[in-house]
């Protein structure tokens, strides 16, 4: 449905002294590809691309080089009425929080009925019946039509905002942090409400978040950011099971399993900055295993059998990790 290839996005600094001049590498060479039907998960720390990367996705972001397809074409060179009416058609959005991603002026009725006028969807009788099916689509009840979002609570928000994301039936949602501006009792009733949605609709779905537990249960592949570069990809059974970039090995020990017994990695050794970000691989400035070989370029993708790839010149294997080599300090604990 759609693929990204090389895509770079660099933003100009804001602000005065040393940076005025620089630019902030958002993303770096990015290729991505979305398939019809399933759920891609994208995970990492706040701040490693993960939402230049939706916007890139769903064409609110034109990309500073590269390519964004969209069912084999150049998304960029299509007109733009074409682009608006075929492509906004196909991608949902579910932004990170729903109490500013509403108009607080609107009714819930004005929100769900704006996409089928903006694109003259049906007559008006089918409007205001396609407004009462998504409703009840997401679980909500007939007289939340009437009222203001200031007036719902922040999971009848999300569940407002996830019906409007599916007005014109979109074939993929792009949810970029969907749950984290809710309270813990409510994430998981969104999360079901999603993946029952892909289960009646065959939606496909990009979900992001920097939680990997979550991502790795929801998800068919995972794609794994760190400071705008995809580090690790493939079947999240597989990335799951044995990571093979030791940044997606910290991020599974950052959040532990209750099924699972975790040891607790500590990375240490200074962040680098989006703005000079450094040589060779970004994350050899707190990695344990890294050494001059990972400054001097990106390292090419390397995949076993199963589509599992990863960039690393010193990947996690049963040998490496049994006896590592630390350059940088390393603090494990198990609590």
């Amino acid at each position: 449905m759609i693929r990204l290839e090389n895509i770079h996005v660099r933003h100009k600094a804001r602000g005065g002294g040393l940076f005025r001049h620089h630019a902030v590498h958002a993303l770096t060479d990015a290729s991505l590809e979305v398939a019809k039907g399933e759920i891609l998960g994208l995970v990492g720390e706040s701040g490693c691309g993960k939402s230049t990367l939706a916007r890139v996705l769903t064409g609110l972001q034109k990309p500073t080089e590269g390519t964004v397809r969209f069912r084999g074409e150049d998304l960029w060179r299509m007109p733009a009425a074409r682009r608006r009416k075929e492509f906004g058609a196909t991608v949902g959005v579910v932004f990170q929080d729903p109490s500013t991603a509403l108009n607080p002026r609107m009714s819930v009725g004005r929100i769900l009925r704006d996409p089928l006028d903006v694109h003259k969807r049906g007559t008006e009788r089918e409007r205001d019946e396609r407004v009462e099916e998504l409703l009840d689509l997401v679980g909500l009840p007939g007289h939340t039509l009437r009222a203001l979002p200031g007036q719902l609570s922040g999971g009848q928000r999300q569940r407002v905002a996830i019906a409007r994301a599916l007005a014109l039936e979109p074939d993929i949602i792009v949810a970029d942090e969907p749950t984290s501006a809710l309270d813990v009792s409510v994430r998981a009733q969104v999360l079901n409400l999603l993946v029952d949605l892909r289960a009646r609709l065959g939606l496909g779905m990009v979900f992001i978040s920097h939680d990997i537990q979550t991502v790795r249960h929801l998800s068919d592949r995972l794609a794994v950011l760190y400071l705008g570069r995809i580090v690790e990809e493939g079947p999240a059974p597989a990335v799951s099971a044995a990571p093979a970039h030791p940044y997606t090995e910290a991020l599974f020990s950052a959040t532990p399993s209750l099924l699972e017994h975790t040891e607790r990695i500590i990375l240490t050794g200074p962040v680098p900055s989006a703005v000079n970000p450094p040589t060779g691989c970004p994350f050899r400035t707190r990695c344990w295993k890294a050494d001059d070989a990972c400054a001097t370029v990106f390292p090419p993708a390397e995949s076993a059998a199963d589509g599992h790839q990863w960039h690393c010149v010193h990947p996690l294997t049963d040998a490496a990790a049994s006896a590592p080599t630390p350059l940088v300090p390393l603090h494990r604990s198990t609590s």
